[in-house]
């Protein structure tokens, strides 16, 4: 087919398509652009040796037409599903929130979502969600094995977690969203932890804190413990090194729950370094319900900025992640992992930001 008129074609498809209200099929679109079924297979599933211009017309042509490949027989020729899995697997917790009342409110996991979904959609990739808090993932590794999606986003950072290593073992493309709490041979993306907690030392000092305190999160996941450290070195080289903390659990009560306890033990402490924003929420309520002003007697510093920090009264400052960012950068390791099985691991770290609102 050496010359295509680009108007014949334009009126042989608005003048067919689907006959007698049925859906258009796979050769009425290679009537319609003038070219044989074989091409538009292969402009359907993604082929590269098919001209522009051509796929151009095919795809106009699929547009006008209204026809829909079958994504059934489509995977049975690629080998592709067109979705990835975005996993969320966290352990049980105490509080009073159910581990699904967690995934579908905590902003950090709507973020991740968002950002993985906004580098997928242009690539017609799904996302499907699947959440699970249980020691127990046959579930999961079932769903994976049994080819429903093409790779894994994985969010789990807890040590005593099988479930990285499990995916791993199943040879399916997987990317991590942070640093993976035992070795593994696998893709992740993180931010710098420890210069977050740093950037949160530096302004509490700055801003004249001298009796300093910290609310962690989990000591049991790598960035709980890099964050403690990063805010612990940065006061140790300022000559202070004894700085009281507790250990959280990323949850509003369970900061609350901290905060309260810190203030009632250590009554002089004008600076609070909290290791998410969630967890600040409830330790700025624990402050201002023990007759303290924030920012004036103790001043508060969060991690994430996430929509919670503006939820904050008063408005929070925090250490910024740019989770959608992250999110959308594992998509794209992915993706390339999916295109090239054989493709090494590779890690990339984002930088933290501070954000000064008005509680610090």
């Amino acid at each position: 087919m050496s010359k295509i008129d680009a108007g014949a074609i334009t009126e042989r498809m608005s003048s067919r398509g689907g006959r007698g209200g049925q859906h258009p099929t796979m050769d009425q679109v290679a009537e319609a652009a003038g070219v044989s079924r074989a091409t538009v297979s292969r402009v359907i599933n993604g082929a590269p040796t098919v001209d522009a211009k051509i796929r151009e017309i095919v795809e106009r042509a699929i547009a006008e037409t209204g026809y829909v490949p079958n994504v059934a027989a489509r995977s049975l020729v690629t080998r592709k599903s067109n979705s990835v899995a975005l996993v969320i697997s966290e352990p049980d917790r105490p509080h009073d929130s159910s581990f699904l009342n967690r995934v579908f409110t905590d902003p950090y996991f709507g973020r991740i979502t968002a950002g993985a979904t906004a580098a997928l959609r242009p690539h017609d990739i799904h996302l499907v969600i699947i959440p699970t808090d249980s020691a127990d993932h046959r579930h999961v590794l079932r769903y994976l094995r049994q080819g429903h999606v093409d790779g894994v986003l994985l969010i789990s950072s807890h040590e005593r977690d099988p479930l990285p290593r499990q995916v791993h073992d199943l040879g399916i493309p997987a990317v991590v969203s942070a640093r993976p709490a035992a070795p593994l041979a696998a893709s992740f993306v993180d931010v710098d932890q420890r210069l977050g907690a740093r950037l949160a030392a530096e302004h509490l000092l700055a801003r004249g804190c001298r009796t300093l305190a910290t609310i962690s999160g989990p000591l049991d996941i790598p960035s709980g413990l890099d964050r403690l450290e990063g805010f612990r070195a940065a006061l140790a080289e300022r000559g202070l090194s004894e700085v009281p903390s507790l250990e959280g659990d990323f949850t509003r009560r369970g900061g609350e729950e901290c905060a309260r306890r810190l203030l009632e033990a250590y009554p002089g402490i004008d600076g609070l370094f909290v290791a998410s924003d969630l967890m600040a929420e409830g330790a700025l309520r624990a402050v201002q319900d023990l007759g303290r002003r924030v920012p004036g007697d103790v001043a508060v510093v969060g991690f994430d900025d996430s929509s919670a920090a503006l939820d904050c009264r008063p408005p929070l400052t925090t250490v910024r992640q740019p989770v959608e960012e992250m999110a959308a950068e594992m998509a794209e390791l992915l993706m390339a992992h999916i295109a090239a099985p054989g493709r090494l691991p590779r890690s990339v770290t984002f930088q933290p930001t501070l954000v000064v609102r008005d509680s610090a």
